[in-house]
């Protein structure tokens, strides 16, 4: 029986494993949103739900629990400084998967992994960049 089960190995032994989880943490911290696999997106959900929650707490305990699994010191200031307070009203729930289809070469399904309060922002801002863009282009003609 399959219960109690919630993650699985992703073809992985638990050190393998652990270094994907922490590798796809940092690059969700900087880069904001990363595209992989959707079995490597439904484990990192909730590994980096608990990073935004010790981000959330802010003391020196949770700074070194994310050091100790992260391993970049300028990651973790970047999600203690940025991504928690972004969602410090958000009670979880702070990641969105999204299914893109499957991978052109071995038909493998991804999907797109995202901050929820962070994509909203990027958004807002590359609408005030458009807009800036659109008025200057109808200033000049």
């Amino acid at each position: 029986m399959r219960h109690r089960k919630k993650t699985g190995k992703l073809q992985r032994n638990a050190s393998q494993r652990k270094a994907l989880l922490s590798g796809l943490a940092c690059a969700l911290i900087r880069e904001r949103k990363i595209r992989t696999t959707l079995a490597k997106a439904k484990a990192l959900r909730p590994v980096a739900e608990k990073l935004v929650t010790l981000g959330k707490r802010g003391d020196v305990h949770a700074r070194r629990q994310a050091i100790a699994f992260l391993r970049h010191k300028e990651i973790v200031k970047t999600l203690f400084e940025d991504v928690a307070p972004a969602s410090t009203d958000r009670q979880g729930g702070y990641c969105r998967i999204t299914k893109l289809g499957p991978r052109f070469s071995d038909a493998a399904p991804m999907a797109l992994i995202e901050w929820v309060d962070l994509a909203v922002e990027a958004g807002a801002e590359e609408d005030e960049e458009l807009e800036e863009v659109a008025e200057t282009t109808a200033s000049d003609s």
